[in-house]
């Protein structure tokens, strides 16, 4: 087994201010403590993953961030603001969007309905068009109901409904999860795209393949805890350590 050690290697990607910073980052699930001081940083315009097993914490540290964890401890401050107690309704509102692995579309609405749905936190979020440029599928299906829409499409809806919203924070849970190569390829393009545009990103993801084709930085979650970090350029230097952190 390598040595352990938690990252403090500076941003390879973007180097724009800290957009969001957790230090010592706690959370439980009733009796069942289940982050042990999580401690990382993402930067304006970056991609960040977190990789990890499952059952590593990965999903409960984008949920504690978010503000749906009742009960966390330590600190998280989103452009310099303290929200480790705020409410997840007041943290969207900051900017901050969260699109759930099990993606929480509203299967009885259609699709332009599940669009037009989320409130608008702030300016510049994206227009119908805008959303069909990305998402040419939607288009097509756009008077379907979330039942009819195969686990691709819900996926595409999922990240464009958060899109609307004007968001520029985004943290996406395992987005191609169970999701067919060429849709797959197409989250890819999205996310590429999206950082393009200035979005900064915090992604779960067990796949590291495809983490690779869009991330600047990973952070290895185990048991609770950040237990290294590198550089998208220095992925292929610690192959071998994935190769046993994810056990693949």
């Amino acid at each position: 087994m390598p040595e352990t050690k938690t990252a403090t290697r500076p941003a390879a990607g973007a180097g724009g201010a800290q957009v969001l910073s957790v230090k010592d980052l706690q959370a439980w699930y009733g009796e069942s403590h289940i982050l042990h001081g999580i401690n990382f940083h993402v930067k304006e315009g970056e991609v960040v993953t977190l990789l990890g097993r499952n059952g590593a914490g990965k999903t409960t540290t984008l949920k504690s961030v978010m503000g749906i964890i009742g009960k966390r401890s330590g600190s998280v401050q989103f452009n310099g603001k303290e929200i480790s107690r705020a409410s997840s309704d007041s943290i969207a509102r900051l900017g901050v969007a969260f699109c759930p692995e099990e993606r929480g579309i509203f299967a009885s609405l259609d699709v332009r309905e599940n669009l037009l749905l989320p409130p608008i936190v702030s300016s510049g979020g994206l227009s119908l068009d805008q959303i069909f440029e990305l998402f040419p599928n939607l288009k097509d299906r756009l008077n379907s109901q979330g039942t009819k829409l195969s686990g691709g499409e819900q996926q595409m809806l999922a990240i464009a409904r958060i899109l609307r919203t004007g968001a520029r924070f985004l943290m996406l849970d395992e987005p191609t999860e169970g999701l067919a190569p060429v849709i797959i390829q197409q989250i890819g393009h999205t996310i590429a795209r999206l950082k393009k545009e200035g979005f900064t990103i915090l992604l779960v993801e067990q796949n590291f393949r495809f983490a690779s084709t869009v991330a600047d930085r990973y952070y290895v979650v185990e048991h609770g805890k950040v237990i290294d970090g590198f550089a998208n350029s220095e992925l292929e230097a610690n192959m071998d350590k994935l190769h046993t952190y994810l056990g693949v």
